[in-house]
């Protein structure tokens, strides 16, 4: 075990919500340096399963993140903030733009967490998802002294998200009357007119995993939905779950998940509640199946409606950009997906890619993507065209033209499907974190996520616009 006194955090990096502070200056407490980044789906993780043992074990460590860049986007202070916020966190995150720290203290892959005694000691490390968390924590902590009161953790955060009816919303779908909306942040489902008059809340608005009728049910950061006749299905991400809303009489309950992240299994559900999910996001319904984006394993999966059984359908599981047919092939942390005439387009977000898998024989194909590490802004030939960490995609039901919320560049772009190019729309402004796309009354609405906003934007007149989101 390294027990040798460690360098300090960089000089010059960016605090993102708390005031500066040093290692120095810490010393006489436990500290927890978590070298993550945003955009991992992995890290998110790692940083929920702190947040569970700090509850658990209040004013015992300080937490400090250190936010290292994978993509250009999260270089920016306030992107790398939204992104971290999204998933609920409210530590002091210190935004390491040079990946000086990740230099400083050797650290070789997203997450490691650097555990550090009160004597500003190196006690243990956490690469990845090895070791026992709670075990490494517990050991840390084990003299019992409490954190001073004027910790970082309770000091109010800098630069607070403002507060407004919409929290860091996702996914939408519209009806020819209603739209629908993933308001994950606030932990709910909202039915509302095309005006944007909330008529109905599906979820307490705390973050929970319940069913049963309105004044009873309860999510925990939604993000994928998907409408059938007259149920609406919900990525309930946060609970590791795949829900359903009746929309005639409100009633909510749970197809498949078991509140936290798991290994699935193939085969029918015989108890929903024990058939385990990892970090389901995008949903697409065809075939009387659900398709699951599974970011958590980065794999796709099938749930059969009628069978009500599991089927994992492609991707290996490692995070890579390979095709080929089902489990041969490979995606990088898929988040959406749409449906049509067979075929599953697959936003690829750490991959900055859209794929395509056939659902008859489940071969996988890259539309647009140059590989992991490759990513801009380049319009064009689809061989050469590039995307951002793109996060949503709907298709458009009078045309073979597929819609890309390319949130790393804050630009809405359009793929024409059958060997056509990638180009983008022109907007009046960029977007800030779009994370959420639906067709539908001649428009295409999109969440704009890190504004708690949703658009409406006019393909013909070229106009974008607010919906006013009123409860």
């Amino acid at each position: 075990m390294n027990v040798q006194p460690v360098q300090d955090l960089p000089e010059f990096a960016t605090w993102l919500n708390a005031p500066p502070t040093t290692l120095t200056e810490l010393r006489g407490r436990p500290v927890v340096l978590a070298f993550v980044n945003a955009a991992s789906v992995w890290c998110a993780q790692r940083l929920a399963e702190l947040a569970q043992w700090q509850s658990r074990n209040p004013g015992k460590l300080q937490l400090l993140i250190l936010q290292v860049p994978r993509f250009d986007c999260e270089r920016d202070p306030e992107q790398a903030l939204k992104l971290l916020r999204r998933q609920g966190v409210t530590a002091p995150v210190l935004l390491d733009g040079d990946w000086d720290g990740w230099r400083r203290f050797n650290v070789t892959a997203w997450p490691t967490l650097v555990l550090l005694d009160a004597q500003g000691r190196e006690r243990d490390r956490l690469v990845g998802f090895g070791g026992e968390l709670d075990r490494a924590l517990n050991a840390l902590c084990e003299d019992g002294a409490r954190v001073a009161d004027n910790d970082l953790s309770r000091a109010r955060e800098l630069h607070p998200e403002p507060r407004l009816p919409l929290l860091f919303p996702t996914a939408l779908v519209v009806t020819t009357e209603r739209l629908y909306i993933a308001d994950s942040g606030h932990h709910r489902v909202l039915e509302c007119s095309h005006g944007g008059r909330v008529l109905r809340q599906f979820g307490l608005g705390t973050a929970d995993f319940m069913d049963g009728g309105p004044g009873e049910a309860a999510f925990h950061r939604p993000q994928g939905l998907a409408l059938e006749r007259e149920w609406l299905y919900v990525a309930d991400t946060g609970n590791h779950a795949l829900r359903r809303i009746h929309l005639l009489s409100g009633q909510v309950d749970t197809l498949c998940g078991t509140g936290r992240p798991g290994e699935p299994t193939e085969g029918v559900v015989e108890q929903p509640r024990q058939a385990a999910l990892n970090h389901p996001q995008g949903l697409a319904v065809a075939d009387n199946q659900i398709h699951i984006a599974m970011a958590g394993d980065n794999r796709i999966w099938s749930y059969h409606l009628g069978q009500r059984s599991l089927k994992w359908r492609a991707g290996s599981g490692a995070i890579e950009e390979r095709d080929g047919s089902g489990h041969v092939a490979a995606f990088a942390q898929p988040t959406s997906l749409a449906a049509v005439q067979q075929v599953l387009y697959v936003c690829d977000a750490l991959g900055s890619s859209i794929r395509a898998m056939q659902l008859r024989g489940d071969l996988v194909q890259t539309l647009v993507g140059q590989g992991m590490w490759s990513f801009g802004e380049q319009d064009g030939p689809r061989a050469l065209a590039q995307l951002q960490y793109p996060q949503a995609i709907a298709l458009s039901p009078d045309a073979p033209l597929l819609w890309i919320a390319d949130a790393g560049n804050g630009r809405l772009r359009t793929l024409r499907l059958g060997g056509g190019e990638l180009s983008t729309l022109e907007l009046p402004r960029r977007l800030h974190g779009p994370a959420g796309l639906a067709l539908g009354g001649g428009a295409v609405w999109i969440a704009e996520t890190d504004a708690h906003a949703v658009l409406r934007f006019d393909p013909v007149s070229g106009v974008l616009s607010d919906v006013p989101i009123t409860e």
